[in-house]
């Protein structure tokens, strides 16, 4: 009954949105630009970013009001959401634009994403951390600061992958855990990737666009420190009040075993995976090839196909037992994958006006980070950059207000420099504010659930980022950009 009710109402949306999109704005686009199709973001109506709202309000309502129904439609719901952006692009647009829209987001946006976080995600569960680990307030602070200290260096996603089942299993005995769940969300997820173009998607995009490697260690060092050291203070006083109020820890049951690690060669192999991402953004051979006007540079190709090679050997030769011990199941990725299918696709016309800059209907967000003089100003880039990487992906976030910024990166890393450390601080710090800020926390999210653990909504994810980091966004602003 469910999926006709889905099907039901797709077919009424989708037969009325591409009416509703013609009165609205967004009938226009380049049909071709150099051979190529383009599309013209100043053409497009607000009405293009329904889709993408209604994505996001199908992920934060329908785990509240029917998880049953999102257990086991989520993809359909996803899936829906793609043929409301899709049906009227080809309806508008042709099916050149649209095929070509489609095929650049999968072959250079999409696919490279996915299988990222494939290799991660695989190759992170074939590592288990043998041990008695407890979860008292000392040694999960440490955690969190190790992981937060990883994250620049293995990427947010690569130290999430590594982490979370050693941070579950050591408060596997603990009444109150959606706390760690949440600051681990907070720092390995997010704030940990500042310092590196490996740490987070919008450095490395920065790091193509001439961005020097260690220009966000030095730059970004002293706000990443100050805001790691506020949610790790506030974490030991919160763990720390939990733990007393819990009464402790219970006794430990079963035989004590030495803490050690299993799997050392998937820990190789996640050396692999950084040099495979590393070898897509220094090696610059200058070969592509088309697939329908989608220009595929060789070095990513290769990036992509390594990465599927390492996720095969490391689930061929990979000791079961170990991944048995981390309770590793493939449901976390297949979520993943699904529902970011759906943002990604609904997302493209949202950046595509964003683009467009002041000729487009969000005029008025790129207006805002220059003052009357044009100068840029460095508190509103922080933020405006920060507050769209919280619901946006923050990798086309950034490049939007790097491009915004002028985009070169000379000039950036120089006279500019205050301004790329605010696109660079918000993009990466509050990818942490909402479950899809940043890939990873999803991915932590989905994992934490499937152990059983039950982790806030959307919305209460929500509550607890805007009251613990948004005061903390807040003084950096004061600290850093006044």
């Amino acid at each position: 009954m469910n999926k006709t009710v889905l099907a039901v109402a797709a077919a009424v949306a989708v037969g009325l949105l591409p009416v509703v999109a013609l009165a609205a704005g967004g009938a226009q686009a380049d049909a071709h630009t150099g051979g190529a199709p383009h599309l013209d973001g100043a053409a497009l109506g607000l009405l293009w970013a329904v889709p993408f709202a209604g994505m996001l309000l199908s992920i934060a309502v329908f785990p509240l009001v029917a998880p049953h129904f999102w257990e086991h439609n989520f993809g359909n719901v996803s899936a829906f959401w793609v043929v409301i952006v899709l049906w009227p692009f080809l309806l508008l647009f042709g099916w050149e634009l649209t095929l070509f829209e489609v095929l650049h987001l999968a072959l250079l946006e999409y696919l490279p994403f996915i299988i990222l976080l494939l290799a991660l995600f695989t190759v992170a569960g074939g590592i288990h951390f043998a041990g008695n680990f407890r979860g008292s307030p000392l040694s999960n602070t440490a955690f969190l600061a190790g992981g937060t200290m990883i994250a620049s260096w293995a990427g947010t996603t690569g130290a999430s992958m590594l982490l979370i089942r050693p941070v579950m299993r050591a408060n596997k005995d603990r009444r109150h855990k959606v706390h760690v769940i949440i600051f681990f969300i907070f720092l390995v997820s997010n704030v940990g990737g500042a310092l590196t173009p490996l740490g987070d998607p919008p450095l490395f995009l920065g790091f193509l666009k001439g961005v020097s490697f260690f220009w966000p260690t030095v730059h970004v060092f002293l706000p990443m420190l100050l805001v790691a050291v506020c949610l790790l203070v506030i974490f030991y006083v919160m763990d720390t009040l939990l733990y007393r109020k819990e009464g402790g820890l219970p006794p430990a049951t079963g035989e004590k075993t030495k803490i050690a690690i299993n799997g050392w060669a998937n820990v190789g192999l996640l050396g692999c995976i950084v040099g495979a991402v590393l070898l897509s953004g220094t090696w610059k051979p200058g070969i592509s090839f088309d697939v329908f006007h989608v220009q595929v540079e060789i070095q990513n190709a290769a990036r992509d196909l390594l990465l599927l090679l390492i996720t095969w050997v490391s689930w061929q030769f990979t000791d079961r037992e170990h991944r048995a011990a981390n309770d590793f199941n493939w449901h976390p990725i297949l979520e993943v994958a699904k529902l970011f299918a759906g943002i990604f696709v609904t997302i493209v016309p949202v950046i595509a006006i964003l683009k467009a800059g002041e000729h487009g209907a969000l005029s008025a967000v790129i207006g805002a980070v220059t003052d009357e003089a044009g100068e840029p100003l460095n508190v509103m880039y922080f933020w405006l950059t920060g507050i769209l990487s919280s619901f946006l992906d923050n990798a086309p976030t950034y490049l939007v207000f790097f491009n915004a910024a002028g985009g070169d990166a000379e000039q950036l890393m120089g006279p500019l420099s205050g301004t790329l450390l605010a696109i660079s601080a918000g993009a990466v710090f509050m990818g942490a504010n909402s479950y899809i800020g940043n890939a990873p926390n999803f991915m932590v999210k989905a994992i934490a659930e499937s152990a059983g653990v039950r982790m806030p909504s959307f919305f209460g994810y929500l509550a607890w980022s805007g009251l613990i980091l948004l005061p903390i966004f807040a003084l950096v602003t004061v600290v850093f950009f006044l």
